[in-house]
């Protein structure tokens, strides 16, 4: 099966039957290779109330290189860079944990499981994730307060 044919399939399986609380589309419906994913906060994590953009970009030789997940969206969190790429450090997304069977809709869940229950031992920023761990409160209100300002509906 070719990677397109592999792509539209994962596609039309996480649009019909989605994650709780995201929603897929592609960005250009000329390539399947770039997906735009809506993801409500959890209801039960400091992002609730939050809507965020997410990018997954897949490889030309997707399956057998891992996709790239980036937040569009500013989020104040642990795994995600607070830069301008919002690069989403995720252990199943490395090159060698990345195994050709993991499904797309296995990332989008892992992702949002992740605003749930974000894991500060394999952090991308390390100040919040220390933070997190020190100062849980202060980081819940910072992670409240980003959510407010950047992922509240416009």
């Amino acid at each position: 099966m070719s990677a397109s044919k592999r792509i539209v399939k994962e596609l039309t399986e996480v649009t019909s039957n989605p994650p709780a609380g995201t929603k897929v589309q592609l960005v250009d419906e000329s390539d399947v290779h770039v997906w735009e994913v809506l993801l409500d906060g959890p209801e039960q994590s400091v992002y609730a109330g939050g809507h965020f953009k997410l990018l997954l970009t897949l490889p030309k030789d997707y399956p057998f290189k891992p996709p790239v997940l980036n937040f569009q969206t500013k989020i104040y969190h642990p795994n995600v860079s607070n830069d301008d790429k919002g690069s989403m450090c995720l252990g199943m997304l490395r090159s060698d944990e990345w195994k050709p069977p993991n499904k797309l809709m296995a990332v989008i869940n892992m992702a949002r499981n992740l605003l749930i229950e974000p894991n500060p031992d394999d952090a991308v920023e390390t100040a919040i994730a220390d933070q997190y761990k020190s100062n849980r409160q202060e980081f819940e209100k910072t992670a409240r307060d980003w959510t407010k300002k950047f992922a509240g509906r416009k």
